[in-house]
């Protein structure tokens, strides 16, 4: 049976996750966008014959490397963190979890290890063609290393296509397509890669506007930000359906992450969207009747579309997920969280006695005791919980992270739209403000990238696996001094490898592209 664990514990434990997954997505979206931005500037050099191009494709390749590198590192480390960190969780869907990160290693990263090489040292060894499909094929690979790590992550957020074994206390997969083709999966596959994409495009129009700044370079600059504006323009944009989707699946799956991405407490018919706000700090609990917001701005009726399709449709505020009795899109009325903590505590008991039962081979209360157990199971998880409180994730943070990243991507649409209309038309190079706005957006398209994913993991709290295990009952049982001790370790590590890594990478774009045949 999986035993709940001391909150030090679990908060250092947490935080340890956390600092790893950051530091790894730093370096994760550039390589997904630059990676394609490199790869179609190769192609237009195998298209044109121009030799400018090649150059241009390798400088960028050579950022794409130094970036790859330190990715792969820390992204090691994170998934070694599941065994090591949460072993009751790789326990009880080991199963399940360890299927696509298997593929990811055996398929996705053993295609990025094979035709790497080919891309970084093969430009005067292989054919014009070869190395344009090795390219490719690299960051084809990279692409679908994401998608494997984000149909683990979307089975967590959204579990399908599983059976709880009472034998072996574990979750079994009964159907690999529902994994990985469920519509969470399939969304934030969509909305995380076209984020990166949006974070390549913005890094190479920030740091070609840097060389135009210093009237170097320029022609090199130029062409960079013409391919790089109208690809991070179409991710932008694409970015737009995949949020709506997003939106959707969201209201759909988990309720109470659209409540705190809203601030929302009470909910109703034809709900706004908040546009802009400012929550109330003296609002310490769903109940206290304290207002939630100082002030805001509503977008009318948008909420309701966005999470029913229907601008009437209804949407549950925190205290209504926490009280029940509202009327379900099924037509049933929502059990309350008191009533999900009893029927969790019953399936846990139902599989101690069941176990007990088979123990004792007294095969008819081993029937009775698993049907029992199979009735409450989708509540599993609710019985480790203590008070329906810690159903409740921080509504601030995942509030705010919400509105920077929507507000950014916003900011970066309209910065694409300028960037490209001005380059097209000759007269960027003359736009020295934009060019500053530009070079100035490189810290703040990896800040709206990291709050994306702010929303993604503090919104489902405190789930580890949505409704079915907490973080309570997911940590491993270790001596919480190790976890401070490994996570400041980690900390001081990731720390100089990114300061390695961005010095490497100033000293190569100060150095500049060896230009020819202008």
């Amino acid at each position: 049976m999986i035993e709940c664990i001391d909150n030090s514990l679990i908060d250092w434990s947490r935080a340890q996750f956390a600092l790893t997954a950051i530091y790894h997505w730093l370096f994760v979206p550039l390589t997904l966008g630059l990676g394609i931005i490199q790869a179609i500037m190769e192609t237009i050099y195998y298209k044109t014959g121009k030799d400018y191009w090649k150059t241009t494709a390798q400088f960028w390749m050579k950022v794409f490397g130094i970036n790859f590198a330190i990715g792969v590192a820390t992204g090691l480390i994170l998934e070694f963190e599941f065994g090591t960190n949460w072993s009751n969780y790789s326990w009880f869907v080991g199963d399940i979890f360890g299927a696509p990160l298997a593929i990811e290693g055996i398929v996705a990263f053993f295609m990025e290890a094979t035709f790497i090489a080919v891309m970084f040292f093969g430009w005067n060894k292989v054919s014009k063609g070869f190395h344009l499909a090795s390219t490719w094929l690299t960051i084809g690979g990279a692409t679908l290393s994401a998608l494997w790590i984000l149909v683990a992550n979307a089975w967590m957020q959204h579990p399908a296509g599983m059976h709880f074994n009472p034998d072996t206390v574990r979750n079994e997969m009964t159907d690999f397509f529902a994994v990985a083709l469920s519509p969470v999966a399939v969304n934030k596959f969509f909305h995380t890669v076209l984020s990166g994409w949006i974070l390549g495009g913005v890094v190479v129009v920030g740091i070609s506007s840097w060389y135009l700044l210093k009237k170097r370079d320029t022609a090199f600059a130029l062409r960079s930000i013409k391919v790089a504006s109208v690809f991070g323009l179409a991710a932008s944009l694409l970015t737009l359906w995949t949020g709506d989707g997003s939106a959707y699946q969201v209201a759909q799956k988990q309720p109470m992450k659209l409540a705190a991405m809203e601030g929302l407490y009470e909910g109703g018919n034809g709900v706004g969207l908040v546009g802009i706000g400012v929550l109330n700090p003296a609002k310490k609990s769903y109940s206290d009747g304290v207002e939630p917001f100082l002030f805001k701005i509503d977008i009318p009726y948008m909420l309701s579309f966005l999470a029913e399709r229907n601008f009437n449709g209804y949407v549950p505020g925190i205290t209504n997920l926490i009280e029940g009795g509202y009327q379900t899109t099924s037509g049933v009325s929502a059990l309350s969280a008191r009533e999900k903590i009893a029927r969790g505590q019953t399936a846990i008991k139902a599989l101690a006695n069941y176990r007990m039962a088979k123990e004792n081979r007294n095969n008819d209360a081993a029937k009775a005791h698993l049907a029992l157990l199979n009735e409450n199971f989708e509540y599993f998880g609710y019985g480790y919980i203590k008070n329906p409180d810690d159903l409740i994730p921080s509504v601030g943070l995942t509030f705010y992270a919400f509105r920077v990243m929507v507000i950014l991507g916003g900011f970066f649409i309209l910065l694409f739209i300028a960037v490209t209309v001005l380059s097209y038309r000759n007269k960027f190079e003359h736009k020295r403000w934009l060019q500053f706005v530009s070079l100035w957006s490189i810290p703040l398209v990896y800040i709206a990238s990291q709050a994306g994913w702010v929303v993604a993991e503090v919104g489902r709290q405190p789930w580890a696996i949505q409704d079915i295990l907490p973080v309570t009952a997911a940590v491993s049982r270790l001596n919480t001094s190790s976890v401070q001790v490994t996570f400041f370790i980690f900390l001081i590590l990731f720390t100089v490898l990114l300061i390695a890594e961005l010095g490497i990478m100033v000293k190569t774009i100060k150095k500049g592209p060896q230009m020819t045949g202008e």
